[in-house]
């Protein structure tokens, strides 16, 4: 049976660049929280920019910094902020006080030009399993199976996502914040078309179409709003949620129609739910361990795994796949096997984020 046409890759590059050109026509906003409202940062800040960032001993900055944290954008001011956010922290921890946030995030060690090192890795780890499983996949699913191109096409945005989590946790700027939330966003409305397309799509590939552009009016709207009305931390958490709620029910629910026909329903809703339960995470705010792992990390981390589970199946889905073609079966045969392969894949999705 054909699959229902993804959202080719000229559409995604098309939300990309929206989302890129949305972000650098807005003027950045202000994150404040309890750590850079003290006035002893603000104080500390102050006078280190007048003392360390003009003049001369700005030309002495600029020419022994590192050529690595001059390419990933590092100033003067930047280092001022750094070096007093630890000053704050060092005197809350003296009297006895918690740790407080700096600029909507909890202190890290900086690691050579990484900002969040932990997070950072672990994006990069996420991103090159997702590159190497992407890879298997074309080089053992033939390209005429059903969702052949739609889960390439997935596994693409997911890759640009992971990308944009590695530069963002590498150096928070504005832009990298704004792209990071942006690019997360685009893989979890992806993955409600990925799970219309397998439950729906494959018979009534209308039914896909429509969806698909009923999703990219959705994240254009939500790029808009948080870009040109208001970036509302909670309101991003909240519409992420909310997708993931309805995709994590709808794999459910088709999980346990199908029950009696497909054998390993089971494990498909079981790893449904792994994958949201690890997205809790995210709620566990705690300042990080060592001053590198946080709850976020930990979350990105436990991730990188879920990559590799799909591909056992796979293979075994392939070994009999070739055992069938050795034997000369009907076609119809190796439809049901190809589906098998894709099924395998679809119930260990390719990217969390």
């Amino acid at each position: 049976m054909a699959s229902p046409p993804p959202l080719s890759a000229s559409a995604c590059l098309l939300l990309l660049l929206l989302s890129l050109l949305l972000v650098l026509l807005r003027a950045p906003a202000v994150r404040g929280s309890q750590g850079d409202k003290e006035p002893v940062y603000r104080d500390c800040e102050k006078q280190c920019v007048r003392t360390n960032c003009t003049g001369a001993r700005l030309r002495a900055f600029q020419s022994a910094q590192p050529p690595y944290m001059a390419l990933t954008g590092w100033t003067c001011r930047d280092d001022c902020r750094y070096q007093c956010m630890w000053t704050t922290v060092g005197l809350y921890q003296a009297e006895g006080y918690s740790v407080p946030q700096f600029h909507g995030k909890w202190p890290f060690v900086r690691f050579l030009c990484f900002e969040e090192p932990a997070s950072a890795l672990a994006s990069l780890l996420n991103g090159l399993a997702c590159l190497l499983m992407l890879l298997r996949y074309r080089s053992a699913v033939p390209r005429q199976s059903p969702m052949y191109h739609t889960i390439t096409a997935f596994s693409l945005v997911s890759l640009n996502a992971w990308f944009w989590s590695t530069v963002f946790h590498t150096r928070d700027t504005y832009l990298t914040e704004k792209m990071d939330y942006f690019c997360a966003s685009t893989v979890i409305l992806y993955s409600i078309y990925l799970c219309c397309v397998r439950t729906l799509g494959l018979r009534r590939p209308g039914v896909s179409s429509v969806v698909g552009v009923l999703l990219i009016l959705l994240f254009t709207s939500h790029v808009s709003y948080l870009t040109f009305v208001s970036f509302d931390y909670g309101y991003n958490m909240a519409a992420n949620a909310s997708i993931g709620m309805i995709n994590l029910l709808w794999w459910l629910c088709w999980c346990w129609q199908n029950r009696r026909t497909l054998p390993y329903w089971w494990k498909c809703g079981s790893v449904v739910l792994l994958l949201h339960a690890l997205a809790l995470l995210e709620l566990l705010d705690f300042p990080p361990l060592l001053w590198v792992l946080d709850a976020h990390a930990v979350w990105h981390l436990s991730t990188v795994p879920v990559h590799f589970l799909f591909y056992r199946k796979a293979q075994q889905c392939l070994y009999f796949l070739r055992t069938l073609k050795k034997a000369h079966l009907p076609p119809e045969i190796l439809t049901k096997f190809y589906r098998c392969i894709i099924e395998s894949i679809l119930t260990n999705s390719f990217s969390v984020v």
